[in-house]
């Protein structure tokens, strides 16, 4: 069973994080980060748990290193 809990004990959350395109520019410094991704034929979406703003904010500024169009974040219910 894995812990839900990030950084000092407080909860992790999920995001899901599109972006415009098929890449897989960014998988590498997904996986790093620990999120899934999926390619489908217009989009590119990430989706994991991150332990606090910091991490979301260091996804967010690789998208934008990749010069990737940054379309949706969703923070997603902790049972999804």
């Amino acid at each position: 069973m894995t812990s839900s809990l990030g950084v000092l004990g407080m909860e992790t959350v999920r995001y899901a994080v599109r972006v415009r395109g098929r890449t897989s520019d960014v998988a590498t410094a997904a996986s790093l980060e620990g999120l899934d991704m999926t390619i489908d034929t217009v989009r590119t979406v990430l989706r994991g748990r991150l332990p606090d703003q910091a991490a979301l904010f260091g996804v967010l500024s690789m998208i934008r290193r990749c010069g990737l169009e940054l379309v949706e974040v969703r923070r997603l219910s902790q049972a999804s």
